[in-house]
């Protein structure tokens, strides 16, 4: 699976976030810091409104894609910041399940 066309800067900032939250969680552990990552796929928000009407796809067409509710990202951030220093989510990806492709 590749990831949307015409994403070159998005997947390299994102792979950049991914290091930093690695380098965070493990440098972090001396001082208590716990570091996690949230990716989120497909959120119904003013921002997202294209995705209802349609997104080019990795084949070339342009189609609607499915959106999960603000709300369900707002409890991935919940559970996250509700763990106690002694546990810690690395990385979540949370995304609506009829994404046309998981990562995006």
């Amino acid at each position: 699976a590749a990831p949307r066309p015409g994403s070159v800067a998005y997947t390299a900032s994102k792979h950049a976030v991914t290091g930093l939250t690695k380098s965070l969680a493990l440098d972090g552990r001396p001082f208590d810091i716990a570091a996690g990552q949230i990716d989120f796929g497909n959120v119904v928000s003013a921002i997202s409104d294209g995705m209802a009407t349609g997104m080019p796809q990795a084949d070339g067409s342009v189609r609607p894609e499915a959106r999960m509710e603000a709300s369900d990202a707002a409890d991935a951030v919940f559970y996250m910041a509700s763990l106690p220093l002694s546990a810690n989510v690395l990385q979540m990806t949370v995304m609506a399940s009829k994404m046309p492709l998981v990562g995006r």
